[in-house]
């Protein structure tokens, strides 16, 4: 075979998965640990677009655990490769809460894309500065899986990747539809949907939207036409927690009110910040859920159970689990719930359910009692 064509061949199968390779732009949100520090994780935030020369660039945000005070954003620059992308720190564009014993580590990460989960997930080796050596990365991306166009009028089901995903109406994110990673919905008109992730949010956490066109004309009624609604969200089922699951509960059709067992029962979703007891408002699906079990069985009593990661210190960690289980009491009689049928405890970290650090660690169980 002629040599230069032998080289072009060869050129063509190094290059081929690449070029067919789906573009990584957009905004990632995810977080960094040290395998190295148990206690230690950063969440951040990777934005990417694509350069003229087919490069990728963009910026790293950065924070130091769940507060914006120590944070960091660094210039990266990036390059797909067969399996994912590789990314080199460049310049340092912003930095807050330094001192002069505190460093960010830099240097380049290699990750590996996961198209079904639109996940990026790889390790750092950074520069010997201090004690920088290795770090952990995983990143999600929000991304639309379900048709972009769907029939007026008709009920749809729309599916998007991301992790923990919480669905808006608006960008400012004061009317919430939905959350999990699908969405029933009823359109007449193209409708913009706004899309934030709870994994470990950072300040800089962008609401991504998403576009959803109609075809067609809505079928006609008696009466004049509605204007465009969107159906209900779905109440979100109580469900035993599952070692395997990496992604979060999706939004599906269940019974109006479960059954509550005496088997503790972890409801679905992250209720609260690192190191807080305030509910996010992702929590509430499941709690107006609860709630609704408890008024259709008025004999059924419940213990509440606070739980926290291994973050800060044990005895901390022992006062925030008792009053996380205090706010969903509290949340419950507000809701029309005897107080005599709640009885609320903390479990303190004395009872993980996943490696530290993971945020499903900070959750509530419920069980029934006589």
């Amino acid at each position: 075979m002629n040599c230069k064509l032998l080289l072009l061949l060869l050129l063509l199968l190094t290059t081929a998965p690449v070029a067919r390779a789906q573009s990584l732009t957009g905004s990632w949100q995810g977080v960094e640990t040290d395998p190295g520090e148990r206690r230690g994780y950063w969440p951040a935030e990777l934005r990417l677009q694509q350069s003229k020369s087919g490069s990728l660039l963009g910026v790293l945000y950065q924070q130091d655990g769940d507060g914006a005070e120590v944070s960091v954003t660094f210039q990266v620059r990036g390059q797909r490769t067969a399996t994912g992308l590789r990314l080199e720190h460049g310049r340092k564009l912003q930095e807050t809460g330094q001192s002069l014993f505190s460093y960010w580590c830099s240097g380049s990460v290699v990750l590996s894309y996961d198209a079904a989960e639109e996940k990026l997930t790889g390790r750092a080796a950074y520069q010997p500065v201090g004690d920088c050596d290795i770090g952990n990365f995983t990143f999600y991306r929000v991304k639309l899986k379900s048709a972009p166009t769907v029939p007026a009028g008709a009920e749809t089901t729309l599916r998007v990747s991301g992790r923990n995903v919480l669905w808006y109406a608006d960008a400012e994110a004061q009317q919430p539809l939905a959350s999990g990673n699908s969405f029933r919905t009823r359109l007449r008109q193209t409708t913009t949907f706004y899309l934030a992730q709870g994994y470990y949010p950072t300040a800089q956490s962008t609401r991504v939207p998403i576009t959803i066109r109609v075809s067609g004309q809505p079928a006609p009624t008696a009466t004049r036409p509605a204007p465009p609604e969107l159906l209900a969200p779905l109440p979100v089922p109580l469900r035993r927690p599952s070692l395997a699951s990496q992604l979060p509960a999706t939004v599906r059709p269940q019974p109006a009110s479960p059954a509550l067992a005496a088997t503790p029962t972890v409801l679905p979703t992250v209720l609260f910040r690192l190191g807080t007891a305030r509910l996010l408002p992702e929590a509430f699906p499941a709690l107006n859920q609860l709630a609704a079990t408890l008024r259709t069985n008025p004999g059924l009593r419940v213990e509440v159970a606070g739980h926290t990661d291994r973050i800060g210190e044990p005895g901390k960690n022992q006062q925030l689990s008792e009053q996380r289980a205090a706010a969903v009491q509290k949340y419950l009689i507000r809701a029309g719930i005897a107080a005599g049928r709640i009885n609320a405890v903390g479990y303190g970290d004395t009872r993980p359910l996943y490696p530290a650090p993971d945020e499903r660690n900070r959750r509530v169980e419920v069980r029934a009692v006589e």
